[in-house]
């Protein structure tokens, strides 16, 4: 199902190519108010603008069709859609497996009645609901001086700066967080776009990671076991398509390091009590402790690539060699930071609506 979240639930809905997409939001408080500007915004960042991106170009024009009155939200379920409109299913064939998408796997689940074009349901178009859900959750969060951003910490061998205690800090987080190719060290552009246009040239494609840091999340969120903070983010995170990998604080660098290493003694600042160090990523226990939550996620390379590939004939059985034809990313790791920005804000909602309750957000 393509339902998630108890305090405020979402339904995703709609098809690659089908005639829309959208997004159903519940319990959304009465009186918020929606900045369309900032909407249009992360729309913009997670839509390919070049040539290391697809030539797919939607303008994505969204439609608020329920749940919204006088540009103030109403207390009843908001619905949005957004047309799809540069589509060419011709490029699809129903019977051939794409390695590593979902179409066997499709198959199976919807014994074959499921709409294949451009992946369907499956399709990363389908994060572009999900980037106006975090565009209203960020909104709401910042009104509680909650910030958070991602860079690209990585593109295939290279590799940028790593957010550090310095540098978490809301002007920081903001300025990633509105950049269309966010990076700490800004030299590294460059060389993150030499290797993209390299897999793009070869008809290949490369994938990489991304650093995410939140700041000013309350502290006790959370709890042991089944309820780890955690275990919430992660859960949110891979539903995001193409995710493979999620490790929180110092990861698995962490296993290097000597227990008196790896721990973050506590200090008093202020009068209150924090860690020196962050290697947790501001989380004990399962529970939010003050400090940033800074996690990394693993995006794998595009599935579609030009290379011919060694795939089934799914109706024949017959083995084949296959060229993908149609418009695609060579990579899609500086499109999906922003999904990953989004479906953090909104996992950080749902886990302080749960706790807090839904006033909190008035």
């Amino acid at each position: 199902m393509s339902t998630i979240g108890q305090s405020i639930p979402i339904s995703l809905f709609g098809e690659s190519h089908g005639k829309m997409i959208g997004i159903t939001i519940h319990n959304l408080p009465a009186g918020i108010h929606l900045d369309s500007s900032r909407i249009k915004k992360a729309l913009q960042q997670r839509r390919p603008t070049s040539n290391i991106s697809t030539a797919r170009s939607e303008p994505d024009p969204y439609q608020i069709v329920s749940g919204y009155f006088n540009e103030k939200t109403t207390g009843t379920p908001l619905t949005i859609i957004i047309p799809n409109q540069d589509t060419r299913s011709k490029d699809y064939n129903k019977e051939i497996l794409r390695p590593s998408h979902s179409d066997f796997t499709a198959h199976l689940k919807y014994r074959s009645f499921h709409d294949y074009r451009g992946g369907g349901h499956f399709s990363g178009r389908i994060t572009a609901p999900i980037v106006i859900l975090g565009s209203i959750c960020i909104q709401i969060l910042e009104q509680k001086d909650i910030y958070l951003g991602s860079h690209i910490a990585s593109i295939k061998d290279q590799s940028d700066d790593s957010f550090t205690p310095s540098n978490i800090t809301k002007e920081n987080l903001k300025t990633l967080l509105y950049s269309d190719f966010p990076l700490i060290n800004k030299n590294m552009k460059a060389p993150f776009e030499k290797e993209i246009l390299t897999a793009k040239e070869q008809q290949d494609s490369v994938g990489g990671t991304i650093e995410t840091a939140i700041i000013n999340v309350p502290k006790g969120l959370g709890g042991p076991y089944f309820n780890t903070i955690e275990g919430t983010l992660a859960k949110f995170i891979y539903s995001i398509p193409a995710i493979k990998g999620l490790s929180f604080g110092k990861g698995f660098d962490i296993t290097s390091l000597y227990g008196s290493e790896a721990n973050d003694p506590f200090i008093t600042e202020d009068n209150s009590i924090k860690t020196s160090k962050n290697n947790s990523g501001g989380l004990q226990g399962g529970i939010t402790n003050g400090m940033p939550i800074v996690f990394t996620t693993a995006i794998k390379p595009t599935s579609s690539i030009g290379k011919p590939q060694h795939t089934v004939n799914f109706k024949t059985k017959e083995e084949v060699t296959y060229q993908l034809e149609g418009r695609h990313d060579p990579a899609i790791v500086h499109r999906v930071i922003h999904v990953i920005n989004a479906i953090t804000a909104y996992a950080i909602l749902e886990i302080i609506t749960k706790e807090e309750g839904y006033s909190w957000m008035i």
